[in-house]
């Protein structure tokens, strides 16, 4: 924060030389003269332990440089305000019973402790998507009615993975304002949880370049395993899970890209994309570490010249 004072820096660099120059000059007149009072305090043994003292007081001198600067760094603090959207696949493969006791299933009780985890403040908007996507609930803070959209999910035919984004986007429009500061544009977010690949209507690589044009990143959780099918007319249909385009969505879009193969990692999921979503990173002065690494350093550099003169003679 006061990048000007970093210049005393350059003081480091000639204090080693004045250092270096010393130590020779010492050493080619150690044969010639006399020892000095420094010799008496140093025996020849321990020399090793004045250059550790020095090295020590030279990073002191280094780290306390850096702390007079006001050094700042990021730190996470809880967000005040944002719009989450919650964009669940209901395609028929989400039957599938390789996670207990369903897909849809475990994935509806894994969003309703996510949504009601958020901090109260946040908006959330519940999308769903088959072969057409609906917002179920536009932004609100209304937990209520978001859960009860999450609890009335079912399974439909298709899978349309980038109307389920472009849906998701349109509901963000709906965001109501925040009356302290009308003006203001809260973060947003979307997650997406799907099993399958897109079947049917625009692109899901088109809807997540809009996505990232619109700053708003898509965190997409692939779920289900490779072995899950559903079944059709008593014929068992392979539903696999296809994790390579919701890495690709979530990669144009800025986000990241998640995993599930069962319940239980479904929610770990979801609490970590809520501890990432609930947080931001601001800029935050850090002197007081820097000049806790200096103040270290000085006392193990006066350790060690404290035994160097405990061997006085």
């Amino acid at each position: 924060m006061e990048p000007v004072r970093l210049w005393w820096l350059l003081l480091i660099p000639a204090l080693v030389a004045f250092y270096l120059f010393l130590v020779n000059r010492k050493r080619k007149r150690n044969d010639r003269i006399a020892r000095s009072m420094f010799d008496l305090v140093i025996p020849r043994d321990r020399t090793w332990l004045r250059h550790v003292a020095v090295g020590l007081s030279i990073l002191s001198l280094l780290t306390l440089t850096v702390a007079y600067a006001k050094p700042k760094g990021e730190v996470s603090v809880p967000r005040e305000r944002a719009t989450i959207v919650v964009t669940i696949d209901v395609s028929l493969s989400m039957e599938a019973t390789d996670v207990q006791p369903n897909r849809l299933d475990a994935a509806k009780a894994a969003a309703e402790d996510f949504v009601n985890a958020l901090p109260p403040k946040f908006n959330v908007a519940i999308v769903s998507f088959a072969g057409t996507a609906t917002t179920l609930v536009p932004p609100t803070q209304d937990r209520g009615a978001a859960t009860a959209a999450i609890q009335s999910l079912q399974p439909k035919a298709s899978t349309a993975i980038g109307e389920g984004i472009y849906t998701s986007l349109a509901a963000l429009a709906q965001v109501p304002p925040d009356p302290g500061d009308p003006n203001s544009v809260a973060p947003a977010r979307i997650v997406l949880l799907s099993d399958g690949k897109t079947q049917i209507g625009r692109p899901s690589d088109e809807a997540a370049q809009t996505a990232s044009a619109q700053k708003v990143p898509i965190y997409t959780i692939a779920y289900g395993t490779p072995d899950g099918y559903i079944d059709i007319g008593g014929r068992r249909e392979p539903v696999p899970v296809d994790r390579a385009e919701l890495a690709r969505v979530s990669r144009i879009s800025g986000g990241t890209a998640y995993t599930a193969t069962s319940a239980g990692q479904l929610k770990d999921v979801y609490r970590d994309i809520g501890s990432s979503v609930g947080t931001e990173k601001v800029d935050k002065e850090v002197t007081s570490r820097y000049a806790g690494f200096g103040l270290a350093f000085a006392i193990l550099a006066a350790f060690g010249m404290i035994s160097l003169g405990a061997r006085w003679p």
